[in-house]
């Protein structure tokens, strides 16, 4: 029970800050939000050190520069597709796409999934190309381009997940300030070349700092529900993260979505839930 409300705890955060850093990337250059975010989110996790404790035995280091790479290209990846929007469309095929490999992970390690996720995977492959070809007057329709990064996204998250998990159990959180460092790192080389081509914008710094507090928080609360569960269950519950951006994009944006979109999302909730319940 612990593992599922830590699950549903990192859910809810991903959510809020996936939304804020959507947002933020529609002000400036997408570079220019994450290279807020991802130092505000290592400090974050420097605070958290004296009260959770850390080491960086070899594993760890390896493990956790691992999830860095991987969240780098995350933060770039998701906070450019939520940019382009919608996001009531691209965050659940981000969220779908980020729940299959920790699942296949899961499994390989001896985890099993029982009758119930059996029937949820295919059902969020449905999902998926239901909530991608919602057409109709006043819909809202993602682009190509939207899709192909939100795939890229979805992949991205899931292998720093994947990376974190695998971090010894007695690290503290040792592989999230690793990975928040080598995110950061690679966020700041990244922008340091492509200077002339971020533009003048001045980014939204508080909604990016914003961004990046709360994914350090969702980070935290998935690692000690991957510690205290199975990967496969927590990783779906997590990848109900959805939910908060579609409700905040709706009351705050007021995004649309087509009635086959909706039967999508509503798919992709069963099986999120069916995943959920093995």
């Amino acid at each position: 029970m612990i593992a599922l409300l830590l699950a549903l705890g990192s859910s809810l955060a991903y959510g809020c800050a996936d939304f804020l850093g959507g947002l933020g990337a529609r002000k400036a250059h997408v570079l220019r939000t994450v290279m807020i975010a991802a130092p505000a989110s290592l400090t974050v996790e420097l605070l958290l050190w004296p009260f959770l404790g850390a080491s960086f035995a070899p594993a760890t280091l390896a493990w956790g520069a691992a999830s860095g790479v991987a969240s780098a290209a995350a933060f770039a990846l998701l906070y450019r597709t939520l940019a382009i929007g919608p996001m009531n469309v691209l965050s659940p095929v981000t969220a779908l796409v980020s729940a299959m490999l920790p699942v296949g992970v899961g499994l390989v390690q001896g985890e099993r999934l029982g009758t119930a996720g059996l029937i949820g995977l295919p059902l969020a492959l449905a999902a998926v190309v239901l909530v991608s070809a919602g057409h109709g007057t006043g819909a809202a329709r993602p682009s190509r381009t939207a899709l192909l990064l939100a795939f890229g996204a979805g992949a991205a998250i899931a292998l720093q997940l994947v990376f974190l998990h695998q971090a010894p159990a007695d690290s503290g959180v040792g592989p999230l300030i690793v990975g928040r460092a080598v995110s950061s790192a690679v966020t700041l080389a990244a922008a340091g070349a492509m200077y002339r081509r971020l533009g003048p914008e001045r980014p939204a710094y508080a909604m990016s700092a914003a961004a990046g507090v709360l994914d350090s928080v969702a980070n935290l609360l998935f690692l000690l529900a991957a510690r205290g569960g199975d990967l496969a269950v927590v990783a779906v519950i997590t990848a109900l993260y959805p939910a908060g951006t579609v409700l905040l994009a709706r009351g705050v944006l007021a995004e649309r979505v087509h009635r086959g979109q909706l039967l999508g999302l509503g798919t992709a909730a069963v099986a999120v839930g069916l995943l959920a319940l093995t």
